[in-house]
């Protein structure tokens, strides 16, 4: 394995690691700490077909490399992610194949996450949604600036939330917590997400990057078997709710073959409340 020191003494430039899509970017630096770079500047964040499909694969790809120590996730663009663009949801609606697809890639996604060795941090700015908000919570340390937006809208659209949230928010926060925030869909923010124990910690917007990054080198100096084997004995806790995650996740992509979620799309892009129980005609 390439040492800090080597890294050190050799050229700064970051190098960067291909994955097929525009939707993220990777980039490895000197102290071996893996950028996942979400968007691009201005923009906010998605993932189309292709992007959530790498999403799903990138957490094994960078497990498996030698020279990645760390892995920092955060957003060049105005928010964190705001998960799959209308056109995937579209086809996942209309399409058996892609609900199907969407549903594997969804649970590479997670359980990529929980079986990946190298320690991984979020910080989190601006909306996290869908697939997003999967990702930042996921990470072994999240960091949410005080005025973020993390969203789980799974019910509000008309959808079971099953993406990841049934695995990890009653652990984090409680059960009480998790049903009340799923339930009900309430935005939280970066301060209400660390005092119920969703995030690991809130910072003002100016010292995010700063943070994590700090955070993440620190991580990626300490010994990386301790870190892997630490990060892998806590993460059966996580194991221990995949029989959840797996059940929550198939009526999640159940649900988008049902009436439910045409009327919760339809309400959104209409900006009215959804009229959910109707037997259609």
């Amino acid at each position: 394995m390439t040492t800090l020191a080597a890294n050190r003494d050799a050229d700064t430039t970051p190098q960067a690691i291909p994955f097929d899509t525009t939707d993220f970017r990777v980039e490895l630096d000197a102290d071996g700490i893996a950028h996942v770079i979400l968007g691009a500047p201005g923009a906010m964040p998605v993932t189309d077909a292709r992007g959530h499909a790498e999403l799903a694969r990138v957490w094994r790809v960078l497990d498996a490399d030698e020279r990645v120590r760390a892995i920092l996730v955060r957003s060049a663009g105005k928010g964190f992610c705001a998960g799959g663009t209308p056109e995937l949801v579209a086809a996942m609606v209309e399409h058996q194949t892609d609900r199907l697809r969407v549903m594997r890639e969804a649970r590479e996604l997670v359980i990529g996450m929980i079986d990946c060795d190298k320690p991984i941090v979020s910080a989190i700015n601006g909306a996290a949604v869908g697939a997003g908000l999967a990702v930042a919570l996921l990470a072994d340390i999240s960091v949410a600036a005080r005025g973020a937006r993390l969203i789980d809208g799974h019910t509000k659209l008309g959808l079971a939330a099953g993406d990841h949230a049934v695995a990890i928010w009653p652990l984090l926060t409680s059960m009480a917590r998790a049903k009340d925030a799923l339930l009900l869909c309430d935005t939280l923010t970066g301060e209400q997400a660390e005092r119920i124990g969703l995030v690991s910690r809130c910072v003002e917007v100016d010292a995010l990057d700063a943070t994590a990054l700090g955070i993440a080198q620190r991580l990626a100096a300490s010994s990386p078997t301790a870190i892997a084997w630490t990060k892998r004995t806590l993460n059966h806790w996580l194991r221990a709710a995949l029989p959840a995650f797996e059940h929550s996740l198939a009526l999640e992509i159940l649900g988008f073959a049902g009436a439910d979620v045409r009327e919760g799309l339809a309400a959104l892009n209409e900006r009215r409340a959804p009229a959910f129980g109707r037997v259609p005609d």
